[in-house]
């Protein structure tokens, strides 16, 4: 469905024959195409250093062992999500393909969102606030090569990422949850005609919020696949269990779908999204052309995750609440960066925030240094020679 006009501006218009200068050789989609392209290579960079380097290694489930119930479902879930995948690839990729011989925008989606993977840890940039159930098979993450990375973690004590499960998740499942929102603004659009499309996009993210709440909150946390340990809790549903779901949680994702979801449906007569402006200038043959066009899509997709949700979760991060009784005596939620056994106190309020290479307080209350590190000492002031 079409909602916005095709600009007079990419008529094909003889300009240089009536004596008016040819446009810019930049075009939008070009710019986009420009940033999507750093942004997977540095990705593609994060990604090499972590394989290559000492955190790629498994972060054990602990002591604890996670009931049957969430063991039975997880597995299940897994292995529908791992099925699905090459599904996902058919559907949306080879049959347009061989039907068209075109990638369409879902096509490019489905990649550009599994790739948005990438950021999913990136929550706890600052702050550990959020944790994996360390039970799912992991192989750590790739945080701690991120620049400037801040929480701590070491091999085997971190961020742990259950592959197999988020990575094609996020590629079809984070697609399949925006054609629903495409629908959504559809029926929304038939039931109210003049609404504007701000207001569009305000009830796709109230229809974002509570389809979070259904999907993360009362099915996907209960079932032990993550917590928010850090979350504020008066503003938490079922706060103090394993599963409290902040209200937060639903509004910044709420953000990121309207952004996908406006993505695909703001699209001109010839059902370009407003990225891939300028796409009938660009030169080349055709893989290049889908290459461009792919990384405008994907430098997109990747702003909106990255402003609706990543930098405001640092504000909530940096303002976290101390860690539930019920998340800290399961070893499979801790990751084993903090809790029994470690000596090292979950994060808290009272305490600083540590850092990957800073000094920690243990349990008993005492300043523990890095190996080789000492304490500042305070340098008195010059009074001068009187």
């Amino acid at each position: 469905m079409s909602a916005s006009k095709p600009s007079v501006l990419y008529q094909d218009v003889p300009l240089n024959a009536v004596g008016i200068q040819s446009r810019s050789s930049v075009t939008p989609i070009q710019i986009w195409a420009f940033f999507g392209g750093l942004i997977l290579a540095f990705q593609c960079y994060v990604w090499l250093r972590w394989i290559t380097g000492p955190y790629f290694v498994r972060v054990p489930t602990g002591v604890s062992d996670p009931p049957l119930y969430m063991k039975t479902i997880l597995s299940i879930w897994t292995a529908v999500i791992l099925i699905g995948l090459p599904i996902g690839i058919y559907y949306f990729i080879v049959r347009p393909w061989r039907q068209e011989r075109r990638i369409t925008t879902d096509g490019m989606l489905l990649v550009a969102c599994g790739l948005l993977f990438f950021q999913d840890p990136l929550l706890n940039y600052f702050n550990t606030w959020s944790t994996y159930n360390t039970w799912m098979w992991n192989m750590g993450s790739w945080v701690q090569h991120v620049p400037g990375w801040v929480s701590y973690g070491e091999p085997g004590a971190m961020m742990a990422e259950p592959i197999l499960m988020n990575a094609p998740g996020y590629s079809y499942g984070v697609l399949l949850c925006t054609i629903l929102g495409c629908w959504v603004m559809r029926r929304a659009k038939m039931r109210w005609p003049n609404i504007s499309n701000l207001s569009l996009i305000g009830v796709l993210v109230v229809w974002t919020f509570f389809f979070d709440l259904v999907i993360e909150g009362l099915f996907l946390m209960p079932m032990g696949l993550f917590t928010y340990p850090g979350a504020i809790q008066s503003w938490s549903i079922n706060a103090g269990t394993y599963y409290q779901w902040p209200i937060y949680e639903g509004l910044m994702w709420g953000g990121v779908q309207a952004g996908l979801c406006s993505l695909r449906y703001f699209t001109d007569d010839r059902g370009r999204t407003f990225v891939e402006r300028g796409s009938e200038r660009l030169q080349g043959g055709f893989v290049k052309q889908q290459i461009t066009r792919f990384l405008a899509i994907f430098a997109a997709c990747s702003m909106f995750f990255f402003v609706c949700y990543n930098l405001p979760a640092q504000w909530f991060a940096m303002h976290a609440d101390p860690w539930p009784e019920d998340i800290q005596k399961r070893s499979y939620f801790t990751m084993g960066i903090c809790g029994e056994g470690t000596g090292r106190l979950c994060p808290h309020p009272a305490l600083p925030i540590e850092q990957k290479n800073s000094a920690y307080i243990d349990a008993d209350g005492r300043v523990v240094l890095p190996p080789g590190v000492e304490l500042p000492k305070i340098i008195p002031y010059d009074r001068g020679a009187h």
